[in-house]
């Protein structure tokens, strides 16, 4: 029960950040966060082949790289900063701060069988695959 009473217009503190699940380009189907990760240090190094997924930066600043097969590409994550993530796209990402937080978005239900934790089998996988749109 609430007992006591909250100005809202004197209380003007935090950032609200939104995501409205109807604008996503899939349905979500889980949610994970990371946090706890060294400062520098890298995760993820791996691809989904069904998996997508929205990466948010909810603290601290984050370096998320991603391939698509065209070579890296780099984006620097701060406080409610995002970034789409397709599938068959090798991403990792660098935790700057070390008090950084990490919130996923993702298409499907974990699956060990939809990672690829081998860059070299990724890239021929790639090589083989339909164009991403086409993956079912």
């Amino acid at each position: 029960m609430i007992t006591e009473h909250v100005d809202l217009d004197r209380h003007h503190c935090g950032i609200l950040s939104v995501l409205e699940f109807e604008k996503l380009p899939f349905v979500p189907r889980r949610v994970f966060w990371v946090t706890d990760v060294p400062q520098g240090e890298e995760r993820g190094n791996h691809a989904h082949v069904k998996t997508e997924q929205i990466l948010v930066c909810l603290r601290g600043r984050i370096v998320v790289r991603l391939d698509r097969g065209d070579g890296p590409k780099e984006s620097v994550l701060k406080v409610g900063e995002h970034v789409y993530v397709g599938r068959m796209t090798w991403d990792s990402q660098v935790f700057m701060t070390g008090k950084d937080v990490l919130f996923a978005v993702c298409s499907t239900k974990y699956d060990k069988d939809d990672y690829i934790d081998d860059k070299e089998e990724f890239y021929t996988m790639l090589k083989k695959s339909v164009p991403l749109g086409g993956i079912d």
